[in-house]
């Protein structure tokens, strides 16, 4: 497996590239967000592993003009800003985990063995397109609508909306989330799955009076029209 890492700390980045490499993968590696973005375009990758504070172009508009150039490799972002504002703004930008400083290195290998398994694992297809209400998906172009307005989502979020049309009107635990769009070996304690929950609230409701993502409070989520 082949890993761009892009860290501006010299030690870290020997460190973390040393660990990576005895672990069989294969790195390239660089200081700074541009470099990371000339290499992410021209090489092929499994996995980008990125740092958020970096001179000359930070993590998150990496991130962001990624995505927007149509690259859909799975981005984990390093960084010591762990509040939940600042990890929503990590996955809005198109993140697809977000690991906060210090972390074990074990966390790392491990979270990118979640991501590549997830990227070649994707949900099945039955059909090519979703339909709920006003909200249509499809699964051919990638592309969500809502209204007739385009609705611009991550991988991930694209996956875990998916999951919810496909089970619209029944209520998903976030242990099905966990092993059906992510994999069972996430982490059950952490807010992941709620964060990924309000960022795609927010995409899909936010500027509509109905809304259709809905917490069952203990128990899980439901795509649904409130009557």
């Amino acid at each position: 497996m082949k890993i761009l890492l892009i860290e501006d700390e010299p030690k870290t980045l020997q460190s973390l590239r040393q660990g990576l490499e005895e672990n069989g993968f294969e790195v390239d590696i660089a200081y700074d967000g541009m470099i990371g973005k000339h290499l992410a375009k021209k090489s092929q990758y499994q996995i980008i592993v990125t740092d958020i504070i970096m001179p000359g172009m930070n993590g998150l508009q990496l991130s962001k003009e990624l995505r927007e150039e149509g690259i859909t490799t799975p981005i984990l972002m390093l960084t010591a800003l762990g509040s939940i504002e600042e990890k929503l703004m990590g996955f809005d930008a198109g993140a697809d985990d977000y690991l906060v400083k210090p972390f074990d290195f074990l966390e790392l290998l491990a979270r990118i063995k979640v991501l590549a398994k997830r990227s070649q694992t994707p949900l099945p297809v039955t059909g090519n397109l979703l339909n709920y209400g006003d909200l249509e998906m499809n699964l051919d172009a990638h592309s969500v609508t809502r209204g007739g307005s385009k609705i611009d989502l991550t991988a991930r979020e694209f996956a875990l909306l998916e999951y919810l049309l496909r089970n619209h009107g029944k209520v998903i635990s976030k242990a099905d989330i966990a092993a059906k769009v992510w994999d069972s070996r996430i982490d059950m304690g952490t807010n992941v799955i709620e964060v990924f929950m309000t960022m795609l609230r927010k995409k899909v409701d936010k500027n509509y009076d109905t809304k259709l993502i809905h917490t069952q409070y203990g128990v899980g989520y439901v795509l649904k029209i409130e009557e």
